[in-house]
């Protein structure tokens, strides 16, 4: 925004008006963006959330409507304020390749931390004769994910931070969440899984932690399968 008013005061005859400035200022943020190796996505929103809120403004829309938005956002993204993962989607191959893997575990029970709206948790539970837990914070997915499994007697939607739920219980894990909590999750996988077990990262490696094997998805992300088998006592040493 700086180097934005800076323009638009040594060349008044170019950046001048609200729109130009705005169109300064995001062009600035998107080659900041850049500059500081922010993840690629990040460069669209620099670029365009001057404008958009420019737009917003001559648009004249009644207050009440914002404070819809920001309710709405905070039931979905609702643990993301105090350091907790935004929600993301595992599409219907992933689900399939976890439904081969629980399969070939001979599992009896398996546990999706940050369930969102079930796109695993469901097809699972569907699909094969174990216990599934899905546990989700946010308020929003909770619900969509609770309603869908409520004929599912095998699945079980817990409200519930993935932090303060026991692993002891599993065979099989699976989380797609961020590689920001990746180490402390990691740790919380060898302390409380059972030797044997099977903690499925998707997306995110666990760091210092050599997986088992690692599934290649075919889907529009391409995206991996983190297998880690947990080993006993004394090999965790």
């Amino acid at each position: 925004m700086a180097l934005a008013i800076a323009l638009a005061w040594m060349l008044p005859l170019v950046f001048h008006g609200a729109w130009r400035l705005a169109l300064a200022q995001g062009v600035a943020a998107a080659l900041w963006s850049g500059v500081l190796r922010q993840p690629y996505w990040w460069a669209p929103i620099h670029l365009l959330f001057l404008p958009a809120a420019i737009a917003l403004l001559t648009l004249q829309l009644p207050s009440w409507l914002y404070l819809l938005v920001v309710l709405l956002l905070a039931l979905v993204f609702w643990g993301t304020v105090k350091g907790d993962v935004p929600l993301f989607l595992s599409s219907p191959a992933v689900a399939d390749a976890l439904a081969a893997i629980v399969d070939r575990e001979n599992a009896g029970t398996f546990a999706d931390l940050g369930a969102g709206v079930g796109s695993v948790a469901v097809p699972l539970a569907q699909r094969l004769a174990i216990k599934v837990d899905a546990w989700e914070y946010a308020p929003l997915p909770w619900l969509i994910t609770a309603w869908r499994c409520r004929k599912l007697p095998n699945a079980d939607v817990k409200r519930d931070s993935l932090w303060g739920c026991d692993l002891g219980s599993y065979d099989v894990v699976f989380a797609f969440l961020s590689p920001v909590v990746m180490e402390k999750l990691g740790g919380k996988v060898r302390r409380e899984m059972h030797p044997g077990s099977l903690f499925v990262s998707s997306s995110f490696p666990v760091p210092d932690w050599q997986p088992e094997s690692v599934v290649q998805i075919e889907d529009r992300r391409g995206v991996k399968l983190f297998c880690y088998r947990v080993v006993t006592t004394q090999q965790k040493k």
